[in-house]
């Protein structure tokens, strides 16, 4: 199983420099992918900004979103740009992780409809293709692999019809264990050829403040949630045991990369989680 690590583009008060360092060591540690998170009416980076920022000092390392939002945007058109310009940046090196989001605040503060972004979704997906196929578009025509992040079964359901894989966004093993054959039994029911991209997302804290800070982030950042705020705070890795269990249990139930988000932005902890998982 490929291990991959979230940039900290999502913690309030993150800087550049910190982007910058964190890239380059994420990349001399072997990480598989750089990732990011998206919410617009929060103290983040816009995901697909933070990655060029990535591309720009590293060479081999992958960038994915983790999810990115799409139905908040107001065109798929201009999105898929944006994302095959920083995949072309790279040298094709992205992956697009897509969701529904589930902020109403964020679809407020671009204009765009709520209640309807899982009927709009697939319609957003096909655009943005249409869009890379298209030699009018640039600035290149790129096969960007797309990823759905889903818990709902609706969505779920839509991976064998829309994307190359699946991200599970619950933290667990158990959860993804619980989710994965309904991506496969999709898979099969669209006579997709191989099998399904199956990534999960976990977040992590490590060193002596490391429970503190998992704590005090992922509280705020997922307020909105109530108590799935506290469950993921509780689920939190946030000792070198804890990573390595769950690298275990991910990679036992079928996942193909398991990438960890941060709880603090200090590039220290990139180094910390290379130690646990060495």
């Amino acid at each position: 199983m490929d291990i991959g690590i979230g940039l900290p583009s999502t913690i309030p008060g993150f800087t550049g420099a910190e982007v910058v360092e964190w890239s380059r060591r994420a990349e001399a540690e072997g990480f598989s992918s750089l990732a990011v998170l998206d919410r617009l009416v929060y103290g983040n980076g816009d995901p697909l900004t933070v990655l060029a920022a990535a591309a720009s000092v590293t060479v081999r390392i992958g960038l994915a979103t983790t999810v990115l939002v799409a139905p908040y945007r107001p065109s798929a058109t201009l999105l898929a740009k944006q994302a095959a310009t920083v995949d072309h940046l790279s040298g094709g090196r992205l992956t697009l992780g897509l969701g529904v989001g589930g902020r109403a605040d964020d679809f407020e503060a671009t204009g765009a409809s709520y209640h309807d972004r899982g009927q709009r979704f697939p319609a957003l997906v096909k655009e943005m293709r249409a869009a890379w196929s298209s030699p009018e578009i640039g600035p290149a025509q790129p096969s960007i692999p797309i990823l759905l992040g889903a818990r709902a079964d609706p969505a779920i359901h839509r991976v064998g019809e829309l994307a190359d894989g699946w991200i599970a966004t619950g933290g667990r093993a158990d959860m993804f264990s619980a989710l994965a054959p309904k991506v496969h039994e999709s898979w099969a029911a669209h006579a997709r050829p191989g099998s399904p991209r199956m990534t999960a997302i976990a977040y992590f804290a490590l060193g002596a403040q490391g429970a503190d800070d998992a704590r005090e982030h992922l509280l705020d950042y997922y307020d909105f949630l109530g108590e799935f705020a506290r469950f993921t705070a509780a689920n939190a890795l946030t000792t070198p045991e804890a990573v390595r269990d769950a690298v275990d249990a991910f990679t036992a139930a079928g996942c193909d990369e398991l990438v960890l988000h941060p709880c603090s932005a200090n590039p220290d902890q990139v180094t910390l989680l290379a130690k646990a998982l060495s």
